[in-house]
């Protein structure tokens, strides 16, 4: 699909996720009205508003008029709150902006190397859908500082307020991006794909290689990073002075895909069985990087490096569901909290993903993966990879 093409589908995606979005932060405040409570309970009131708080132009405490805290009504403490307050808008502008940009960059790219076609259309959808949650991780990072200093203590341990802010907004997106991605591939399929819509043949070796070592390097987050004295030599790290002092959360969130110990008092069954989905994230990944360079157009580095980006974010969503269902009998009476968890990783499946993507992709090219048409299948060695 050539980038023309690619280019319809990816924008009206991108214009209905920023819909959608601003329109669930829009809705946030009526939470407020005594009749929400009334309907669904104090409690989910207050779990949907902390869901709706990163996507609403409500400003914060300190950047309220007259806030005590910066003189008291009246005096500076007014002009200082209008200042915060302008901070706060420009800071949920900016959000929404780099949502819009990152989704539409990524779809594009998705779109044109996925064109939903021939049996690509449910893998095109899974990854324009797992990349919306990446876009909004990225427009969370990129307005983190505007954020940061509305609240008047940018100065502040800065790293782990980073930190803090980078980690919420992700299930008003997650919906979002579900309904933005069947969009945006329906209107793909419609359009067509053109002329570059032929599934390629990769010699099963090469991919089965290129998939190994791009697993490997996904399993070196989940399974040694993410090791509990390792986690925790990684939180550890703190230079003491500066604003960049305290990192250790910050590079907890990017780098580690989970957490994990040796079982310890609690239940051999429990501790085998979330192992058992660590190791099913890890298989969600070799597959789908087995059969990406068949699906591809073109297997080039960033193709690669997206989409093995969007199947870790698909493999810990996977897994996040199966705890879901497995915890729910705990937390029947509250669903939101049970919810609550669903996209957590998704910091760290962005760069473990890029580096796994850029490793499969080097290996693909030195094995020898070239495609070749689909028409000259029956002259390959191996089977192909899309099979």
């Amino acid at each position: 699909m050539t980038y023309r093409r690619a280019a319809i589908p990816a924008l009206a995606g991108g214009l209905l996720l920023l819909a959608l979005v601003w329109w669930a932060g829009a809705s946030a405040h009526a939470l407020d009205l005594p009749g929400a409570a009334n309907v669904i309970g104090i409690p989910a009131a207050g779990e949907l508003k902390g869901w709706l708080a990163p996507w609403t132009y409500g400003s914060p405490a300190s950047a309220q008029l007259g806030n005590e805290a910066f003189g008291g009504a009246g005096g500076t403490g007014s002009i200082d709150g209008m200042n915060y307050a302008e901070l706060y808008t420009t800071a949920q502008q900016i959000r929404y902006v780099a949502l819009f940009v990152f989704f539409v960059v990524g779809a594009l790219l998705l779109i044109r190397r996925l064109a939903p076609a021939k049996g690509r259309t449910t893998a095109a959808l899974l990854a324009v859908w797992t990349w919306g949650l990446v876009a909004g991780t990225l427009a969370v990072t990129v307005s983190a500082p505007w954020m940061i200093a509305s609240g008047g203590n940018g100065s502040y341990r800065l790293l782990p307020q980073l930190s803090s802010i980078i980690s919420t907004g992700r299930e008003v997106v997650l919906v979002a991006a579900l309904v933005a991605a069947v969009a945006a591939v329906l209107l793909a399929r419609i359009i067509g794909a053109g002329p570059e819509q032929e599934q390629k043949v990769v010699p099963a070796r090469a991919a089965r290689l290129a998939a190994t070592v791009g697993t490997a390097v996904i399993a070196l987050s989940l399974f040694v990073l993410s090791y509990t004295p390792v986690a925790a030599a990684i939180q550890s790290i703190s230079p003491r002075t500066g604003l960049l002092s305290e990192p250790g959360d910050l590079l907890r969130q990017w780098l580690l895909l989970g957490g994990w110990d040796w079982p310890g008092g609690g239940a051999l069954v429990g501790w085998l069985l979330d192992r058992a989905i660590d190791v099913l994230l890890l298989v969600v990944v070799w597959w789908s990087l087995r059969r990406l360079p068949g699906l591809l157009t073109r297997a080039t580095v960033p193709a690669m490096a997206v989409t093995t980006v969007c199947a870790t974010v698909l493999g810990l969503l996977v897994g996040q569901l199966l705890r879901m269902l497995i915890n729910g009998a705990s937390l029947g009476e509250d669903p939101l909290r049970l919810v609550s968890g669903f996209g957590i990783g998704a910091p760290a499946a962005l760069t473990c993903g890029l580096v796994a993507g850029v490793a499969a992709a080097v290996t693909l090219r030195t094995a020898g993966g070239r495609t070749v048409p689909a028409d000259a299948a029956p002259s390959a060695q191996d089977h192909p990879a899309g099979s």
